[in-house]
């Protein structure tokens, strides 16, 4: 049987021609059937040219996504393939990030690592019908003690697909201590936010706590406490961690116990915390960490998510003593480097603080971007330093 095929419009003008790996339903001259959801689909150009063999839905807004430039089924043999790739492309870790989607040619499966258990995310209709098959691979190639099916994420509704979680072995996840980056910390693989950890800002961590020897921190959405974490042992003179979710709170105080350091956390809503005028005679920080939730999940409320970064931004440079450090974190891939300093520098200009880069922040290699696709740039950051 021939492969199915999608054929651009002809007034189209999608990203796919400049190497994109998406094609949107209003890009093509017609969908296909319902019956190809989840199903290998070629894509033509005008011209009737190939541009490669992806994966299609007609129930999503992406119709089409691309994992290979040639014909290719997306069967076992591939998938051990670009699953063994994405592993040689990742330094060896204990905790790391093995797959990330379209930049490991798998669209729509993410899988993290931690120490001998998996925690997998499937985010299209095509790598739902082949869940069984990914998790006999990876359990073929790396042998783990478990895999967790993280499949609870909104974004799978985009897809028509269920919310859920389970393990491959049918048994519960018990949480426990995991290891990372030199610190403990309580995880709940199978039940706590994401799959179970930020892995993404791991290196900012150890980076961070270099600028905070015999200072005080103040570490905002501290979540499970990493931030604060490395800055006490680092040698700081108080750590204050905020978050709004009483869990995180409890999270961190336990990660603090179990590993020694003397860090306070509370559960607070930080724009509220920052803005409260009776802290006006409180001391100032000499670092703050700001690594908020994205603000803008959709194209949409970028407009709405720039204001909330300044107004975040701000607030902390008006806190933030002279030489002080500011490390601040977007995680919104709808949010460019471009907004992201604008923001920093409308800030810098309403605080009337002179402010310099320290570094330049971004996500680590385990989380590789495709150059073609921008979707695949996600977290952005800079250490700054206000006079």
């Amino acid at each position: 049987m021939p492969t199915p095929s999608l054929k651009l419009r002809a007034n189209a003008k999608p990203r796919v021609l400049a190497g994109h790996p998406w094609v949107f339903a209003n890009e093509v001259e017609a969908l296909l059937p319902p019956e190809h959801d989840g199903e290998v689909v070629e894509c033509r150009d005008r011209a009737d040219r190939f541009l490669g063999t992806g994966i299609y839905n007609s129930r999503s807004q992406i119709a089409w996504r691309r994992f290979s430039r040639e014909r290719a089924a997306l069967d076992g043999a591939y998938l051990r393939g670009a699953l063994r790739r994405a592993v040689a492309r990742r330094a060896a870790a204990d905790c790391r990030r093995l797959v990330w989607s379209e930049s490991d040619d798998l669209p729509g499966l993410v899988v993290d690592q931690f120490a001998d258990t998996l925690v997998v995310q499937i985010q299209t209709a095509a790598m739902e019908k082949r869940s069984a098959l990914v998790g006999d691979v990876l359990a073929e190639l790396l042998q783990p003690a478990e895999i967790i099916f993280r499949n609870d994420a909104p974004i799978r509704r985009l897809e028509g697909l269920p919310l859920e979680v389970h393990s491959r072995s049918g048994q519960a996840w018990e949480p426990r201590w995991v290891r990372i980056e030199g610190f403990d910390y309580w995880l709940d693989l199978q039940q706590g936010q994401k799959t179970g950890f930020y892995l993404d800002q791991r290196a900012q961590h150890p980076l961070v706590a270099t600028y905070c020897a015999g200072k005080r921190v103040l570490d905002a959405f501290c979540n499970q406490g990493p931030f604060s974490l490395h800055a006490a042992r680092a040698g700081a003179s108080h750590v204050l961690g905020l978050d709004s979710a009483e869990e995180a709170i409890a999270a961190a105080r336990q990660n603090a116990e179990r590993n020694g350091v003397k860090a306070e956390f509370a559960v607070a809503n930080v724009f509220d915390w920052l803005n409260d005028a009776s802290r006006a005679g409180e001391p100032l920080w000499d670092v703050i960490i700001l690594d908020p939730p994205p603000f803008a999940k959709s194209k949409s409320a970028l407009e709405g998510a720039l204001r909330g970064y300044k107004e975040i931004n701000l607030r902390a440079l008006q806190r933030l003593a002279p030489g002080g450090i500011l490390a601040t974190y977007t995680c919104s891939h709808h949010m460019q480097d471009a907004d992201l300093r604008g923001v920093l520098a409308a800030a810098a200009a309403d605080a009337k603080r002179k402010v310099r880069v320290r570094e330049f922040c971004h996500q680590p290699p385990d989380h590789p971007v495709l150059l073609t696709m921008m979707e695949s740039e996600y977290l952005r950051g800079y250490v700054v330093q206000a006079e």
